[in-house]
C-alpha cells in the first residue's frame, strides 16, 4: 500500500518541459545527435591553428633563409653574388631582389632565372578551384580567421614600395604574410646587408600550406558528412523504435476513451522486452481493469435500482392501501409493512454506501499488525454479551499466541469476521454448533468458520459472494439481509491481498466450511 501512496504523489517538477516543450519526440532525438555532431565540428578551429602553425614556421624558415642569404653576399664578389642569387631562386623557388641605400632596384632574380613560381590568375581556373576557394573563405568566416592583405606587384618597383624594408636593422629580418589572387599565401622576408646600404627581398608562394589545409579539411569534412549520415539514420531508428510505438498507444488510448464496444483494447507488444513494451502491458493493463470496473459499477448500479425497486413498491401499495381500509387490524397491518420496507430500504443503502466506498478506503489505509485470534476473542466476547447468537454455540479453539498476525485494518477484517459469523449462525439449526479456528499454514494466516447448515451446492459457491445474493433460510424474515454481506466479506479481503472460498466441512459432516487466506507480513531486511 505505501508503493501505491508513491505513486499517487504528484510530481509533475520532474518531468516538467521549458524551452524545448513544443518540439517533438523526433526533433529532441535529431537535435541531441546534430548537437553532438556540432562538438565535433569545432575539429576546424584546430585546422585554424594548424595551418596558423605552418604559416609560421614558413615565415620563420624565409626569414633564416635571407639572414643566411645576406651573411653569404657579404663574403662574396659581385660576380659570385650574383650567381649565388641565381643559384638560390632557382633552388628554393624564390624572386630574390636587392635594393640600394636610394631605394632603387639593384638586382631581381627573374632577370637571369625567369619567374621561379607563378602567381595564378582565378579566372583561368576551372569551377572546382573556385568551389574550393569559395569553401576557403566560408571556413575563414566561420573560424573567424584574420583577412590578409591582397599581395600586388608595386607599379614603381622600389624600396620604398615594400613595407617589410622600413627600418630594417643588420642582423635583424622581418617577413610579412598575404594572400595571393587564389588565396594562396605569399611569403616575404626582408634584411640589411652587413654593409649597411643594400636590403634584401625574397617572396616566395608556398602553395603547399593551402594544399595540406585543404586536404585535413576534405578528410575532416568527408567523417563529417559519414557521421552526419549516422545521425540521422540513428535518430529516425530512435525515431521509429521510441516514437512510433507511443504514438501508436496514445491513439489506442484515445479509441478506449471513445470507443463504445468492450472490444477496443490497447496493444500489449509482447515481443518488446524494453520500457516501451513494460508502458503498453501497463497501459493495456490499465485499461482492461478500468473496464471491468466500469462493467461492475454499470452491473451494480442496475442490482441497486433493481434491489431499491422492490421495497419501494411494496411501500406504495402499503401507503396506498391504507386510504381505503377501514379496520384498524388492517391498517396496523399495513403500517407494520411500511415500517418494514422502510427499515430494510435504510438497511439495503447503508450496506451498498459501504460496499461502493470499500475499494476506496482500503487503498488509502494504513495497514497495522492484528492478531487474528485476539480479534476472534474479543469480537465471540461481544457477541456473548449481547446474545447476537441464541441458542446456536460457537467454539473457537485458540493457537498459539502471535502466530496468526497479519497485516491490516482492524475494522474492516473484524466487519468480514461479523459477516460470515452472522451467516453461519443464520443456517444453523437451533442448538447448533458454529466452530471457528485459525492457523498458520508457511506464509498464510487461514481461518476457517463452519456451521452445520444444509451446506452449500458445488455449483452455487461463486454465487454466494456476488451482490444481492439473496438465498436465505426459510426460517428467516423475507428482507432482515441486504445480499451485500459475502460481497463486502470478499472485497475486503481481496484487498488485503487475501482469499475467500467456501466448500464442505473438513469431518465430512453437513454443513459449509468459509476458508480466509491472509499473507502473513514479511520481515524487513535491515538497510546495507
Amino acid at each position: 500500500m505505501a508503493l501505491d501512496t508513491v505513486l499517487q504523489t504528484p510530481d509533475t517538477d520532474r518531468f516538467q518541459l521549458r524551452w524545448s516543450r513544443k518540439l517533438s519526440l523526433t526533433s529532441r532525438i535529431l537535435a541531441v545527435n546534430l548537437f553532438a555532431l556540432a562538438l565535433m565540428a569545432s575539429g576546424l578551429f584546430f585546422l585554424d591553428s594548424y595551418r596558423t602553425r605552418l604559416v609560421a614556421e614558413r615565415q620563420a624558415a624565409a626569414e633564416t633563409q635571407v639572414k643566411l642569404l645576406a651573411t653569404s653576399l657579404a663574403a662574396m664578389s659581385d660576380e659570385a653574388d650574383a650567381a649565388t642569387l641565381a643559384n638560390f631562386a632557382r633552388t628554393e623557388k624564390l624572386r630574390v631582389r636587392l635594393y640600394g641605400a636610394d631605394g632603387a632596384k639593384t638586382y631581381d632574380s627573374n632577370s637571369r632565372t625567369g619567374p621561379t613560381f607563378q602567381l595564378i590568375d582565378p579566372a583561368k581556373e576551372p569551377w572546382r578551384k573556385t568551389a574550393a576557394r569559395w569553401m576557403d573563405r566560408g571556413f575563414d568566416f566561420i573560424v573567424l580567421a584574420p583577412n590578409l592583405e591582397q599581395y600586388r606587384e608595386p607599379s614603381n618597383d622600389v624600396g620604398s614600395a615594400w613595407p617589410e624594408l622600413a627600418g630594417i636593422k643588420v642582423n635583424q629580418s622581418t617577413s610579412l604574410v598575404r594572400f595571393a589572387p587564389d588565396l594562396t599565401h605569399v611569403v616575404t622576408a626582408a634584411t640589411l646587408l652587413p654593409d649597411g646600404q643594400t636590403r634584401i627581398l625574397t617572396t616566395g608562394n608556398p602553395r603547399d600550406v593551402r594544399a595540406l589545409v585543404r586536404a585535413e579539411r576534405f578528410s575532416i569534412g568527408i567523417f563529417m558528412l559519414a557521421v552526419l549520415a549516422i545521425s540521422i539514420l540513428l535518430s529516425l531508428f530512435l525515431a521509429r523504435t521510441i516514437v512510433r510505438p507511443l504514438q501508436y498507444l496514445a491513439r489506442a488510448a484515445v479509441r478506449v476513451r471513445l470507443g463504445r464496444s468492450p472490444d477496443v483494447t490497447i496493444p500489449r507488444m509482447p515481443s518488446r522486452r524494453d520500457e516501451i513494451g513494460m508502458l503498453a502491458r501497463a497501459l493495456s493493463d490499465m485499461s482492461s481493469a478500468l473496464r471491468q470496473r466500469i462493467d461492475a459499477t454499470e452491473a451494480f448500479a442496475a442490482d441497486v435500482a433493481h434491489e431499491i425497486k422492490n421495497p419501494l413498491a411494496s411501500l406504495r401499495s402499503a401507503l396506498d392501501g391504507i386510504d381505503n381500509v377501514e379496520k384498524p387490524e388492517l391498517r396496523a397491518q399495513l403500517m407494520a409493512v411500511a415500517h418494514a420496507d422502510v427499515q430494510r430500504m435504510d438497511r439495503l443503502i447503508s450496506d451498498i454506501s459501504d460496499a461502493s466506498r470499500i475499494d476506496a478506503q482500503l487503498a488509502k489505509a494504513n495497514f497495522e499488525p492484528i492478531d487474528m485470534s485476539d480479534m476472534i476473542e474479543q469480537l465471540l466476547e461481544t457477541r456473548e454479551s449481547r446474545g447476537a447468537d441464541g441458542t446456536v454455540r460457537i467454539a473457537f479453539a485458540r493457537p498459539r499466541k502471535g502466530i496468526t498476525v497479519i497485516m491490516g485494518e482492524d475494522i474492516r477484517i473484524e466487519r468480514v469476521l461479523t459477516n460470515l459469523l452472522d451467516n453461519a449462525v443464520s443456517f444453523s439449526p437451533p442448538d447448533g454448533v458454529v466452530e471457528i479456528s485459525a492457523t498458520r499454514s508457511d506464509d498464510e494466516v487461514i481461518v476457517r468458520i463452519s456451521d452445520q447448515g444444509p451446506g452449500i451446492p458445488p455449483n452455487e459457491r461463486e454465487t454466494v459472494f456476488r451482490r444481492f445474493h439473496s438465498a436465505r433460510p426459510e426460517s428467516e424474515g423475507f428482507g432482515k439481509h441486504s445480499g451485500l454481506g459475502l460481497a463486502i466479506a470478499r472485497t475486503i479481503i481481496e484487498g488485503h491481498h487475501g482469499s475467500i472460498s467456501v466448500d464442505d466441512r473438513d469431518d465430512g459432516l453437513q454443513g459449509a466450511c468459509f476458508r480466509i487466506s491472509l499473507p502473513v507480513p514479511q520481515p524487513v531486511e535491515p538497510a546495507q
